[in-house]
């Protein structure tokens, strides 16, 4: 029994690791595939995505410190292009007006800032507790993704090569920036949360580009 008892106590850890890898790897295959795929259907009643894309800031803050009903450009432009082509159990806003969206298979993508509407993350399990991480869950409950096909017509951005991997694209695990070599992928994904702007941000694209599975060397524990 003894025996038995450590076998278990090895390999459990490593099974629950496994089955919470495998769940985040599927959530992250289906939510790339049902964005774009949305996308597309979009394109059939609104036209080239790269002519009805803007980037839009979140709801407006009231008096009382909520958001304002109506208010937010980012809602509207997702109610009308993209909303309609997916399976939305509801919408809300955060304390600071950014749109978060909730899919019926329980995840949810929100909006990464109030000022702009091209970056969201992905939540594929327990919102909530993972928010409540900011930064620190990025690449362990939360992943980034941007949508940018073309210059944003009200926003700050440019065609500039930053932007290489994502104009002309979909729903894209964040690349802005990258120099296309794998080791920084790795490297910024591993860094601690405060030491860049972009840190962690990479982590999604080390996924893809291992056909949505987690490598054995990712840097990072799924924790949800």
């Amino acid at each position: 029994m003894g025996i038995i008892g450590v076998v278990a106590a090895l390999t459990l850890p490593v099974l629950i690791q496994n089955h919470r890898n495998s769940v985040v790897e599927a959530a992250l295959q289906k939510f790339y595939s049902t964005m774009n795929q949305a996308i597309v259907r979009s394109e059939v009643d609104n036209g080239d995505r790269k002519y009805w894309f803007q980037d839009f800031g979140g709801a407006e803050i009231g008096d009382d410190g909520k958001p304002i009903e109506g208010t937010s450009d980012a809602q509207k432009w997702f109610n009308k292009y993209l909303a309609p082509y997916l399976q939305i159990t509801k919408q809300e806003f955060d304390s600071s007006g950014k749109l978060i969206v909730y899919f019926s298979d329980g995840s949810v993508m929100k909006n990464n800032f109030t000022d702009s509407s091209r970056e969201w993350i992905f939540y594929p399990k327990n919102f909530k507790k993972c928010d409540e991480l900011g930064a620190n869950g990025l690449g362990r409950c939360s992943f980034l993704f941007i949508y940018y096909p073309a210059k944003a017509p009200t926003g700050n951005g440019n065609n500039g090569p930053d932007w290489k991997y994502h104009l002309g694209k979909g729903f894209e695990p964040y690349k802005y920036a990258w120099d296309g070599q794998l080791s920084s992928l790795y490297g910024n994904c591993l860094a601690n949360s405060t030491s860049s702007q972009r840190t962690r941000k990479y982590c999604a694209t080390i996924i893809q580009y291992n056909g949505w599975k987690i490598p054995k060397n990712y840097p990072l524990r799924i924790s949800y």
